[in-house]
């Protein structure tokens, strides 16, 4: 399975997702990630500590291999259209990672009505760094994404600083040593869970 994680916004936790779902799958079979953004985020994370997996350019020839049963791509922000059009005609899923500001929702509607000229894109939206309840904030993006029956994942990804403990430290976030550790990887295993299911 090749799970691609794009935006057309930076910020929006394109690397920290494509970090935590390759570590899900790598539960489930050997995983690769291939990192093509050219700030090569992932292959940073990676070389400050130890991911589960490995991490490569997007140079290796190699990057198709039949050892790896599930590849995951982190991408650069705003794809062009073509490179869009490529990544989607050659994976599995598109996952669109936004937080719920207007200026994330505004390229996440970028990202889609460029999709629905791909014919061959298959996406799912995912709602990152939400603010901790009771605010109504994911609720409010929840129901306007409904009333446009956009694809979503049910699971969203909440706001806490133990990520940014994580990537410093170059490793997934339940290595971490902090309370909410474990609680934010539930919300990514939860993300998994759920990927897998719609690939079946």
């Amino acid at each position: 399975m090749i799970v691609t994680v794009t935006s057309f916004k930076g910020g929006v936790g394109k690397t920290t997702t494509a970090i935590h779902l390759a570590t899900f799958l790598q539960g489930q079979a050997e995983t690769l990630l291939i990192d093509a953004d050219p700030n090569r985020s992932s292959l940073g994370w990676a070389s400050r500590g130890e991911l589960p997996f490995p991490v490569i350019d997007e140079w290796h020839p190699d990057a198709l291999s039949a050892d790896f049963r599930h590849i995951v791509i982190d991408t650069q922000a705003r794809p062009i259209q073509d490179d869009l059009a490529t990544l989607a005609a050659h994976c599995d899923l598109l996952v669109l990672p936004t937080t719920a500001d207007i200026m994330a929702l505004e390229a996440l509607v970028l990202t889609v009505n460029t999709l629905k000229t791909i014919p061959v894109a298959r996406y799912r939206i995912l709602l990152t760094s939400m603010p901790p309840k009771p605010t109504k904030a994911e609720a409010e993006v929840r129901s306007l994404l409904a009333e446009t029956q956009l694809p979503v994942f049910q699971q969203g990804i909440r706001r806490y600083s133990v990520y940014q403990k994580a990537a410093k430290a170059g490793v997934p976030v339940y290595a971490v040593k902090d309370p909410k550790a474990e609680t934010a990887w539930q919300d990514y295993e939860a993300v998994g869970r759920e990927l897998l299911t719609s690939m079946d």
